[in-house]
Parts: structure tokens; sequence; C-alpha cells
């Protein structure tokens, strides 16, 4: 069975997870409408991307 010869020091298991912190979601305003979504997607809201209406707005019952 293998099993460590030493026990791993937290500094370098901090090393090992440096890259799985966390990041925040970015968002952009949409030039259209104002409402906040993700860049380099429609918006959800008005369906226009980058400047021009690619998907027909849905309308909401």
């Amino acid at each position: 069975m293998a099993v460590p010869k030493r026990k791993v020091t937290r500094s370098r298991r901090g090393m090992r997870r440096g890259h799985d912190a966390l990041v925040s979601v970015q968002s952009n305003e949409c030039s259209n409408c104002g409402e906040l979504k993700l860049p380099h997607h429609v918006c959800g809201a008005c369906g226009h991307y980058d400047g021009r209406e690619v998907v027909a707005a849905q309308e909401s019952l």
C-alpha cells in the first residue's frame, strides 16, 4: 500500500493548491438594455450581441 514517507507541510500543500481558488464572475453591461451579462454571450434580457439582435426577445406571460 502506498504511504507517504514524510508529512506534507502546510506550505507545500498550499503551493500545490495555489490555482484552486474561486474567482468572481465577470459581468459586462449590455449596450442595448443595460442589464448585466457575461462577456461574449448573448444578453438574456433583450437578445442582443455585438450591437445587433441575434435572438428574438422572449416575452414573459
